[in-house]
């Protein structure tokens, strides 16, 4: 019973890191709803007693399908931080000077300004040795961005026909 408890306790607290929009997403009752909300604002003394009485009313609610909401809702924003590690990673490998990372790249996307990246580069490794603020290596992550938010082998900016 406790670990059934504490468990609602943990998806109580979950909810109520939510905002108001991911939380419409969740299938609650009013007044499940309200309390999360209510949640959002209190001190952190009175947090504890008021997580019992929201476990206490996830207790009649349907656990499953709150879970199965949060779990669909939070998908999105996976795959948005997976695209700018992937994004992190391709700048990384391109700043590394490597001519067969260039190459990869542009095997990867051949729509891409190969001239472009590589006075990106370029730029970037001379402000990174200058010691001065990276902004090639920022522009370069938003060009390789865009290539990945755009599909596979788009040019950023088009569409296909």
């Amino acid at each position: 019973m406790k670990r059934d408890v504490l468990a609602l306790k943990k998806l109580g607290i979950r909810l109520s890191e939510l905002s108001k929009s991911e939380l419409g997403v969740v299938p609650l009752s009013e007044k499940t709803r309200a309390a999360v909300l209510a949640s959002q604002g209190m001190a952190r003394n009175s947090l504890h007693r008021h997580y019992r009485y929201l476990s206490s009313l996830l207790a009649e609610e349907d656990v499953d399908a709150i879970q199965a909401a949060l779990a669909a809702g939070l998908q999105p924003h996976v795959d948005a931080v997976a695209k700018l590690h992937e994004a992190e990673t391709w700048r990384d490998r391109l700043l590394s000077g490597d001519e067969r990372e260039l190459a990869a790249f542009v095997e990867r996307y051949p729509k891409c300004d190969r001239a472009h990246v590589r006075l990106l580069v370029r730029n970037a490794r001379k402000e990174l040795d200058l010691a001065k603020p990276p902004r090639s290596a920022r522009l370069l992550f938003r060009y390789v961005r865009e290539f990945l938010e755009s599909g596979e082998g788009e040019r950023p900016g088009t569409t296909s026909i």
